[in-house]
This record gives C-alpha cells, structure tokens and sequence, in this order.
C-alpha cells in the first residue's frame, strides 16, 4: 500500500530519496496525468449554473472584414490617381494660346547735312552739340519708375526693361558690335523665332523692310570707318505696357552720339562725289532708334525679347541705302549730290524711292568750332 500523496503506482522512478524528496507532493508520472480528469471553466462559467463553450467560434466573414478593409484602401489610391491624371489632361482651365513671335519690320532713313560736316575733337564736338547733357554709355539707358498692371507684377515689368536695357547696350553701344565683330551677344538676347530672321539679316542684308542689319544693330563698316572715342553720348526713355495677359510691350525711344573718324583706307577710298575727310579728324554722328519691344512671360524667364519694329534715323549720311552697315559722312565730307531726289507721283518707274531726310543744321556741332 502506497504512502499518502504517492501516485496510483507508487514512487516514481528515479526520484532520489523516494517519499523523502521535498518535491514528491508536485512530480507526477505519466499514468497519474493520464489518469487525471481536466476541464477548465470560462470566467463566466464559473460565476452561473450554465456551462457555454470558453472560446467562441470566428465565422469566415468576420476573417474576410480586414480583407474588404484593404482592398477597399487599394481602390481609393487607384481612385485618386486616375482623378489626377484625368485633372492634368483634361482639366477646366483653358490653356491660353502662346504668343505667335512676328517678324521684325524695320526702316532705316539717312538724313543728309545742310553743307559740310563739321570736324574736331571729340571733347568739343561734344561739348557744343546738344549731346552736351547725354549720359554716357549704359548710365544713360535710365529704367523709369514703373507699378504693375493687370496681369503682370511691377518685378516683371522690371525684368522686361532690363532685358530691353540689355538690348539697347549690345546692339546700340557696345564698341565689338559696332565695329563689325561679333553679334553673338545681341543674338543670345533675341526669340529663338526670330533668330532665322536676324541671322539672314546679317549674312545677306537687304533693304526689304524685313532684312536689314541695320535695322538690329548699329554697326560702322570697319575698314572706313572708325571710333575716335569709345564714349557713346545716350539719351531717351523706356515705357511698358502690356498687349494681353501674356506679353509684355516695350517701347524705346533713344539717341545715340557716337564719336567717328576716317580709318586710312576709308580716307583714300573717298571719292563717291562727297568730298575727302580731313585726316585725323572727328565727326559726331547721331543715330535715333525708336524700338518696339514684345516679351511674353517664356521671354522673360529666359531673358530674351522680341524685336517687332525699329525705325532709325542716321546722320549725317548720303542718301543711299544702308542695309548692311552705316556709312557716315566725315569731317569735311558734304552730301553732294546724294540728296533727297524729288518724288513724281506720276511716275511709275521708282514706285518704292529711298526714304531720306535732311539733318537740321542745330544737330551738329556749333560752327563756330572749324574742322581740325
């Protein structure tokens, strides 16, 4: 007969010591669990008569509630993409048309001296002209006060002067440019739609109203004519305004004084019937360059302009034509014969005559200083 507390089938074996283990009460072997009954009550079995089951059985919808909840996030994203996608094709706002760049009408008119030009030097040619007050060089391109208008800020309306301002340096003051050498500056600042244009221009100029280099640029023929001071004399305004909700109109009005002399080879080739200029001497000559300016919004963030209309007035000069370059008449030189010839609205024979004007005498230097 076991002891108390020992298992069904007495000590278990390998217990050392038997019934006099410290741990005898809680060891049991594998026929006492075998043998003993297990049931265990939910909390709320134990409180009531009633026994209900302790754990509740998962019905399959309730396994397939967090699959629902994922797909349905899966189609919302899906939803908003396709909706931002649809809104960037297809959205309500109508795209404004872009600004169509026009092609540059220009007019180049000589004005022919009253007599002799006057000649000097530059410092009292200037000082007894009415170029006496001129700024010199990019000082006198002055950007006037401006306030915004209805579709563009007073920053951007600065922005468009200043790209003009830039303009009216390279192609008006700047000395490379007005001795024949590179026009890459006054080209980097122009539509890229008018960059055809402005390079048939310069390669094959022509007097058509659309294909003049003067008509771009101020620019002396290098092997007549050359500078006797680097100091341009400016004078003139800006004004903007603007031609729709997308574009930008400038208008420039400016005289430029420019200080000119024979070059050697110019001096020996004189011999067109205007008199040869006296050597070494200096001559002002006046051009006024009244420009009209388009910058649509691409423009201004690029820094470029487009040119629509430039109408300048040169002297003094013959009366020929100047597509290519300005020929100036120098110190001592007279029109001659090439003046404004009478127009006959009866003849047919010249339907398009050269346009030309006569330089009023109080444009040039003060006579009272003879050529030297």
């Amino acid at each position: 007969m076991t002891g108390r507390g020992d298992p069904p089938e007495g000590t278990p074996n390998g217990a050392p010591g038997g019934g006099e283990d410290e741990y005898r009460s809680v060891v049991f072997d594998e026929s006492f669990v075998r043998a003993a009954r297990l049931q265990e009550f939910s909390a709320d079995e134990r409180l009531g008569e009633h026994h209900a089951p302790a754990v509740r059985p998962r019905h399959p919808w309730v396994r397939a509630a967090g699959s629902r909840q994922a797909l349905l996030l899966v189609l919302l994203i899906v939803l908003a993409f396709g909706t931002a996608i649809y809104m960037g094709v297809r959205h309500p706002y109508k795209t404004p048309d872009p600004v169509k760049v026009q092609a540059l009408r220009s007019a180049v008119i000589p004005l022919t001296p009253p007599g002799t030009v006057p000649g000097g030097a530059p410092a009292d040619l200037v000082a007894h002209s009415p170029a006496a007050h001129f700024r010199v060089g990019a000082a006198g391109v002055n950007l006037p006060t401006v306030e915004r208008t209805r579709h563009f800020s007073d920053s951007q309306i600065v922005t468009a002067m200043s790209v003009v301002k830039d303009y009216l340096v390279r192609s008006s003051i700047d000395p490379a440019t007005l001795t024949g050498g590179s026009v890459r500056p006054v080209r980097l600042l122009l539509d890229t739609g008018q960059l055809d244009q402005f390079d048939r221009s310069l390669a094959r100029p022509t007097d058509d109203g659309h294909h003049a280099a003067t008509g771009w640029l101020v620019r002396f023929d290098p092997r007549t004519t050359a500078l006797a001071d680097r100091d341009v004399r400016v004078d003139g305004t800006l004004a903007a305004s603007e031609s729709g909700p997308d574009a930008l109109d400038v208008t420039a009005d400016y005289t430029f004084v420019y200080a000119v002399r024979a070059t050697h080879e110019g001096a020996q080739r004189a011999d067109n019937g205007t008199g040869r200029p006296i050597p070494g001497a200096t001559s002002l000559f006046t051009v006024r360059r009244e420009m009209h300016f388009r910058l649509s919004r691409a423009d201004l963030d690029d820094h470029r302009l487009e040119v629509v209309q430039s109408s300048t007035q040169a002297g003094p000069m013959a009366c020929t034509a100047q597509a290519g370059v300005l020929r100036p008449l120098l110190a001592g030189q007279d029109a001659g014969n090439a003046r404004p010839a009478g127009t006959d609205p009866y003849s047919h024979q010249r339907a398009n005559p050269a346009l030309c004007g006569r330089l009023d005498a109080t444009s040039l230097p003060a006579p009272s200083h003879p050529a030297r």
